[in-house]
């Protein structure tokens, strides 16, 4: 039987070896074709040693007790919270790769202070980080939990140039009620584009089943936000936390600083223990 005429001229151009050199050398592409401009080629994908050099960088700004005593500025600011003893000073620690940048207080609880660092390659800022007290501490004073509460609420609801919270959490407490307070400060800033990661630090003292169930809990209780396993003994998740945070403040199509672009910062202090 004849073959079909459609399938006969298929057939034809692609034996035929005038037709296919032709139609290879119309497709190859031209050797002297000009590259296209480096503005339209995909960054350079990011490495966790790029993230964890660029938090190393880390240096103390300013600590103040009240949001009115905050220095103003540009750059993305990151803040860290959570309850008292979850771990919080050890994981700012633990990224900055620094033992004493965050100081833990003797006394949970008792100091009340926003610390603010400067992070940026260079002598270039490109990013804050906020250390926001630990909160849920059974010794303070009532009046005194309600006034930094807050502080604390006007801080998460009204700092323009918030890009993103980090919460810490034990995992063997899983969110608390006071944790799940503050998710609600922040839930509709969270739906306008405001960053959530939940850290379930001290992951090291779970056994696997156990973290797979906190994990689990969690993503629920978070509406499906980011949460991930955290252990600075084990060094459980550091590369994942450091390079969420890198891109958090270096988004696409963000604008480089530059030197002149660096805004004076404050005296150098001594941090406020949290």
């Amino acid at each position: 039987m004849p073959l079909p005429l459609l399938c006969l001229n298929h057939w034809l151009h692609l034996t035929s070896p005038e037709i296919t050199s032709a139609s290879a050398s119309a497709s190859a592409p031209a050797s002297d074709a000009p590259a296209p401009p480096a503005a339209l080629l995909p960054p350079p994908a990011v490495t966790p040693v790029v993230a964890t050099g660029w938090l190393h960088t880390a240096k103390f700004l300013t600590s103040a007790p009240q949001l009115q005593h905050l220095p103003t500025h540009d750059w993305p600011e990151i803040a860290f919270v959570g309850r008292s003893n979850a771990g919080k000073s050890t994981c700012i620690n633990t990224l900055t790769q620094q033992k004493q940048l965050a100081f833990a207080s003797k006394k949970p609880g008792r100091t009340q202070h926003i610390n603010l660092f400067t992070l940026g390659k260079q002598g270039v800022t490109d990013a804050i980080l906020a250390d926001l007290p630990g909160y849920g501490y059974a010794a303070v004073p009532k009046q005194e939990k309600l006034r930094w509460q807050q502080v604390m609420a006007n801080y998460l609801m009204s700092r323009e140039n918030l890009r993103g919270v980090v919460m810490l959490c034990d995992p063997r407490l899983g969110l608390t009620e006071l944790d799940e307070i503050l998710l609600d400060v922040i839930r509709q800033r969270i739906a306008d584009g405001l960053k959530l990661l939940v850290l379930m630090t001290k992951a090291d003292k779970l056994t696997r089943s156990e973290a797979a169930k906190a994990l689990s809990i969690a993503k629920l209780q978070t509406a499906g936000g980011q949460v991930q396993l955290f252990s600075a003994p084990k060094r459980i998740g550091i590369d994942e936390a450091s390079l969420v945070l890198w891109h958090w403040a270096h988004p696409p199509g963000a604008p480089t600083q530059t030197p002149s672009q660096t805004a004076s910062q404050a005296p150098a202090e001594t941090p406020t223990p949290t």
